[in-house]
């Protein structure tokens, strides 16, 4: 499947600018850790994986991670992309474990970058790129602030990726910085 077929599939269940915007930053963010973590030539799957994640959220938000299979073979995804999709609701609507670091990076920075963005939306300048840690894990420890962001799967992704959750806020923020005009510009389409 190409990106544009993805991006098509996607906006044939998603009509909602937040949501298509949400997609697209996890694609951007999974690109970013696909060639951080020395996974360069398969970034294009990592981002295909981050774009499609919540294809069914929208109109199928009680069958989130369950209605997906279908939707996605309908598309002509993969039976890999399908399961790297799937795993992300680990817990929540699916026994379906993430396996490979790529599904576990997804499981722990998707509900993240959500509280990432809402934290931008919060300062003056609407920006990631001058959000310093210290501030996110400010917000990260308020539980009242973007309180639909599940802290403890975010903290269960840090954990299975065996990594200190600052690691993960750290890593997590530095990709939505990198990935911010590319996001923006992609938006304005």
């Amino acid at each position: 499947m190409t990106r544009e077929e993805a991006f098509e599939l996607l906006k044939k269940y998603n009509k909602d600018p937040f949501h298509i915007r949400h997609a697209i930053t996890v694609e951007a963010v999974m690109r970013w850790f696909a060639n951080d973590l020395g996974y360069g030539d398969e970034a294009d799957f990592w981002a295909q994986v981050g774009l499609l994640h919540d294809i069914d959220f929208e109109l199928y938000p009680d069958e989130h991670c369950i209605k997906a299979p279908e939707l996605l073979r309908d598309g002509g995804a993969s039976e890999e992309l399908i399961h790297s999709v799937v795993c992300h609701g680990y817990g929540i609507t699916v026994d379906v474990e993430p396996e490979h670091e790529m599904e576990k990076v997804l499981y722990g920075s998707d509900e993240l970058t959500g509280l990432i963005w809402a934290a931008a939306l919060m300062r003056p300048s609407k920006s990631t790129k001058d959000m310093e840690l210290k501030s996110l894990k400010k917000k990260y420890k308020s539980k009242g602030f973007a309180a639909g962001c599940d802290r403890e799967t975010i903290a269960r992704g840090a954990e299975m990726l065996g990594w200190e959750l600052n690691e993960l806020l750290e890593k997590t923020l530095q990709a939505m910085k990198d990935s911010e005009d590319a996001i923006n510009a992609q938006l304005a389409e």
